[in-house]
């Protein structure tokens, strides 16, 4: 179940190959896969950009992973008693506590475009999850209109790209489990590309 509610338009083949890749970089970090999830992973097709190699070394890593390893792996991770060894959340990444400014300003931009978080769910928005379904909707146009480039460079500068790579970088050395390090090392490939593209665009 996605954080936040969508709806659907048509865009261009290379913008749906990047929603489709912040969606599922998205569920991955919102849930652990089930073992439905596992085969599909082992069976992704790479190529040789750094994208490509990301994938690949994830679908390696899905080969000796569990729907049941990972509920665990996900819960020492991102969960714990009392907190896990991540604490994915831009407000904390970015100043070191819970329900910041950045949480503040990301609820306004959501009110702006229409985002509303989905009912049942407690998680502050500025989850890392969160934040790379928002961006799979605005590219998508699931919020209601396709977002420009400028307004999708513009959501990630001020709510992505300031933190969201440190927290791969980071999530891509933990030793807890070489599947979510995978998943580490694919968000911090992507999130580097999407910089450098937004970058050339401005």
């Amino acid at each position: 179940m996605s954080q936040v509610t969508s709806v659907q338009a048509e865009i261009a083949s290379e913008d749906a190959d990047r929603a489709i890749l912040y969606g599922f970089i998205g569920r991955m970090l919102q849930a652990a896969p089930s073992n439905e999830d596992l085969q599909a992973i082992r069976g992704l097709q790479s190529d040789d950009t750094p994208v490509g190699q990301a994938l690949a070394g994830l679908s390696t890593a899905a080969e000796s992973a569990t729907a049941e390893n990972l509920s665990r792996a996900y819960e020492d991770l991102f969960i714990g008693l009392g907190r896990g060894e991540f604490v994915p959340y831009g407000s904390y990444y970015l100043t070191g506590f819970l329900h910041e400014k950045p949480l503040a300003d990301l609820r306004a931009t959501m009110s702006r475009y229409g985002i509303e978080r989905s009912e049942g769910v407690s998680e502050p928005e500025d989850h890392i999850a969160a934040l790379m379904q928002m961006m799979e909707g605005l590219i998508s146009g699931d919020f209601g209109q396709v977002a420009t480039l400028d307004e999708q460079r513009q959501f990630f500068v001020e709510h992505i790209g300031s933190w969201a790579g440190h927290f791969f970088k980071d999530l891509s050395a933990t030793d807890t489990d070489a599947f979510y390090a995978a998943v580490g090392a694919l968000g911090r490939v992507f999130m580097a590309v999407e910089a450098d593209a937004f970058a050339m665009t401005e």
